[in-house]
């Protein structure tokens, strides 16, 4: 089975306050370090009442401290809402602070709808492109791995901190248009079916298919986000899914794709029998379970049964 990793929204806690539900983050990130996950990452949305995850780099910071091997990262940075240059530096600073720990995820989106995407004082996504390579030419001369393109208007603005190393970078997709990007940029992919509400294994192919080796990597690496809740019984699975705020399922789904990146609740063995479906089907290097019980408890409970049914904690490795 491929490693696995986990995705928090920071989700409103039943009966709770957002404010909770960023304190209950740092607890399941020590859970899933603790059972052997490889990577935790947080996610970017703003002005959603049910999700308290609008600041990833703010709880990086805090679990660089609460942690001390499973990697971090961001899943993701919303680009187009921010300088390039501020996010190199940020994650810059979150590299410093666990050196080889950190992973920098971003998405083309801006994680909101445009009044909000206005307050921010976002970018359209057509910025991308440019965003991107802004800051990856920022990130990589301050590790030294290659100097700022020159000439250039910004060859003399440098990233802090400096240090050694910069964090592993990947795009957020939810087509394969922007698969394909990740894969022509030679950086990771990791395909969000719970956003794009499709199959990846058309996304993970288109970005293999477009692959070139590159300074963050020799290899491809793709990933699948899924909805996965795991609990002692599959009714309990049941109740507690009724129990977790949701936004409404798109119209029109077509039933092959609603197999494959429909939110799945059951016990143990059937909640493992369909990520190992999934990864076998989408060819996924590894899977990122988004975690959506309605309470610490049961989010933790899920993240344990998968992990002692996937056995996660004996395949945990590097990047």
């Amino acid at each position: 089975m491929v490693p696995l990793s986990v995705l928090d929204l920071s989700p409103l806690p039943l009966g709770g306050t957002q404010a909770q539900g960023v304190r209950e983050t740092i607890e399941v990130a020590r859970a899933a370090e603790r059972l052997g996950y490889r990577r935790f990452w947080l996610a970017e949305h703003h002005s959603i009442p049910h999700l308290s995850s609008a600041s990833p780099e703010v709880l990086i910071a805090a679990l660089t401290q609460a942690t001390s091997t499973i990697r971090l990262g961001s899943g993701g940075v919303m680009l187009p809402n921010y300088s390039p240059l501020k996010v190199a530096e940020v994650f810059m600073a979150l590299e410093a602070l666990a050196p080889g720990r950190i992973d920098l995820g971003l998405g083309r989106a801006l994680g909101a709808d445009g009044i909000t995407g206005r307050a921010l004082g976002s970018a359209t996504s057509d910025v991308f492109p440019q965003y991107f390579a802004l800051l990856s030419a920022w990130l990589l001369d301050a590790a030294g791995v290659e100097a700022f393109p020159s000439p250039h208007p910004f060859e003399r603005v440098k990233a802090s901190p400096a240090g050694p190393s910069h964090p592993d970078v990947f795009l957020l997709c939810s087509s394969a248009e922007s698969a394909r990007f990740a894969g022509l940029a030679g950086v990771g992919m990791v395909f969000a079916e719970f956003i794009a509400r499709a199959d990846g294994a058309p996304a993970v192919q288109a970005y293999r298919d477009a692959f070139r080796p590159s300074v963050y990597r020799q290899a491809p690496f793709a990933a699948v986000a899924t909805i996965a809740l795991a609990a002692d019984t599959a009714e309990e699975a049941e109740r507690l899914a009724a129990l977790t705020p949701r936004p409404p399922e798109r119209p029109g789904m077509p039933p092959e794709a609603e197999s494959f990146i429909r939110r799945f609740r059951g016990d143990a063995a059937q909640v493992c029998g369909w990520l190992a479906e999934k990864a076998a089907h989408t060819g996924a290097d590894e899977l990122f379970v988004l975690n959506a019980g309605p309470t610490l408890a049961s989010r933790v409970r899920s993240l344990e049964l998968v992990a002692e049914g996937m056995g996660a904690a004996t395949r945990q490795t590097g990047r």
